[in-house]
């Protein structure tokens, strides 16, 4: 396996963090990737710990792209695909991380798999960065009817193959929840997402409002279900249901 495998990582005022992630990258098994970190309009050091890393390890594998404005993780993933010369796309969001084995295990998960889209159990994680010993499992494969009621794809942890899904079809939309939104653009199509139940990243939930996320978590998904899938009233509450109680099920 000695295929390109292109990361993005939209980054916006993760001064505290981005460093941590830089170095989970550099750590894979894996070498053929290349980092493409989307500015987007920070107002922090960010864009500094980045050109300061990439130079002081003679890392050319680093790409830092610049936003002309902060518009958001959508638009700034949008640019780190269209920038990407990898067959392969991973996600990263930049305050998360990945164990060194990452790429290279799910790389080959794919390819055994024969797989468009893959993606992998995690651990959430403290602000720290360390494991709370509390892991999400995930299921063999996921269809677009079973992802609908259970929203379990992790971003962090997912990874497409462009040679079976063209690259306009891995644009994400331009609404909140843009990374499940995507899921679901992707799996409509007929593709099968396959899950390879290992925990291979770490979720930090740092600095976070629990009440207000689970308010607005809410709101993202019956609009997802309302506006973009457009489905009905029933169809909509019936899916609802079961994602809320697997998305509680995951926390607990």
């Amino acid at each position: 396996m000695n295929e390109l495998i292109s990361i993005i990582v939209p980054v916006y005022n993760v001064e505290k963090y981005i460093l941590e992630t830089l170095e989970c990258v550099a750590a894979q098994t894996y070498p053929y990737w290349e980092l493409l970190l989307v500015e987007d309009g920070s107002q922090d050091r960010t864009a500094e710990i980045i050109r300061q890393y990439a130079e002081e390890k003679g890392e050319n594998r680093i790409r830092l792209l610049r936003q002309p404005s902060n518009q958001g993780a959508a638009r700034a993933r949008n640019r780190g695909l269209k920038e990407a010369a990898g067959r392969y796309i991973a996600y990263l969001d930049a305050d998360d991380l990945w164990v060194p084995e990452k790429l290279e295990k799910e790389l080959r998960f794919l390819k055994e798999k024969d797989a468009a889209f893959v993606f992998t159990g995690y651990e959430f994680a403290d602000e720290q960065g360390r494991g709370t010993g509390k892991v999400v499992r995930v299921p063999e494969t996921l269809n677009y009817r079973q992802a609908l009621s259970n929203t379990t794809i992790f971003t962090t942890t997912v990874i497409f193959d462009t040679a079976k899904i063209p690259k306009e079809q891995l644009e994400m939309p331009i609404v909140k929840s843009e990374d499940t939104a995507l899921w679901f653009q992707v799996l409509r199509s007929g593709i099968l997402a396959y899950g390879l139940d290992e925990n291979l990243a770490k979720y930090r939930r740092a600095g976070k409002t629990l009440s207000s996320n689970k308010l607005e978590a809410i709101r993202r998904i019956w609009n997802l279900y309302r506006q973009n899938e457009q489905l009905g009233v029933l169809a909509s509450m019936y899916h609802f249901c079961f994602w809320a109680f697997r998305a509680v099920k995951r926390r607990v």
